[in-house]
C-alpha cells in the first residue's frame, strides 16, 4: 500500500484486530456464523499485510498473484455461499475488491517514482467499489445506532437477550460486534481503495 506509514500502520492494526476477533467468532456454537467470521478473518488478515507500508516491507513479485488466488477462491466459496443468504454476496464483493487491489499491485512498478501518474482520474472499477463501500459503511453504521423505541409504541432498547431478556448471548454471538467488525472492515477496504 502507497501513502504515509503511520496510517499504513494504522490500518495494519485496525485489520489486525477486527481478523484476530474474528478468529476468536468462530468459536461460535452457530455454524452460519463459524463460516462467516472464518471468511472475515481471512479478509481482515489479508488486508492487514497488504497495508503494511512499501517503505518498511516490499513484497516479493509472487506475493500479489499468490494473494489474488487466495481471494479468488474465497470468492468463488462466498459465491457458492450466496445460495443460502444474500449477506455472503458482501464477502464476495470484498473478496473481489482484494483480487482487484491484489493484480493492480502486481501491475504497478515497484520502482516508479512517486509523482509518476497513469492516466488522470479515477478507474471506473476502482469507482464502483469505493462508492458500494462507502454505502455499506454508511449502511452499517446507521445499524449499529441504538432504537430507543420500536415501530408502533412498543418496547424500548434493554429489552433482548443481552440486556437479561433472555437466553445468555455469548460475547462472539452479538450481532452488533459482528456489525463493528465488519463495519471497521469496511472503513479499512474504503482507505485501501483510496490509495489505489
Amino acid at each position: 500500500m502507497q501513502g504515509p506509514a503511520s496510517s499504513g500502520w494504522l490500518l495494519v492494526a485496525l485489520c489486525a484486530a477486527t481478523g484476530a476477533y474474528c478468529l476468536l467468532r468462530m468459536r461460535s456454537g452457530v455454524e452460519e456464523q463459524r463460516r462467516a467470521a472464518g471468511g472475515e478473518a481471512l479478509m481482515g488478515f489479508g488486508m492487514a499485510a497488504m497495508a503494511v507500508p512499501a517503505a518498511v516491507f516490499t513484497p516479493p513479485s509472487w506475493a500479489w498473484p499468490a494473494y489474488a488466488v487466495v481471494f479468488g477462491a474465497a470468492g468463488l466459496r462466498a459465491l457458492w455461499a450466496a445460495r443460502s443468504g444474500r449477506h455472503h454476496l458482501h464477502h464476495l464483493v470484498g473478496d473481489a475488491a482484494m483480487v482487484y487491489m491484489a493484480l493492480v499491485m502486481a501491475g504497478s512498478p515497484a520502482h516508479a517514482p512517486a509523482h509518476a501518474h497513469g492516466p488522470s482520474g479515477v478507474p471506473l472499477l476502482t469507482g464502483v467499489l469505493l462508492l458500494y463501500f462507502a454505502g455499506y459503511v454508511l449502511l452499517t453504521g446507521v445499524r449499529l445506532l441504538p432504537m430507543a423505541v420500536v415501530a408502533g409504541g412498543g418496547a424500548a432498547v434493554g429489552t433482548g437477550p443481552e440486556a437479561g431478556g433472555g437466553a445468555a448471548v455469548g460475547w462472539g454471538d452479538r450481532p452488533e460486534l459482528a456489525r463493528a467488525c465488519r463495519l471497521s472492515m469496511g472503513i479499512a477496504m474504503l482507505a485501501m481503495l483510496l490509495t489505489m
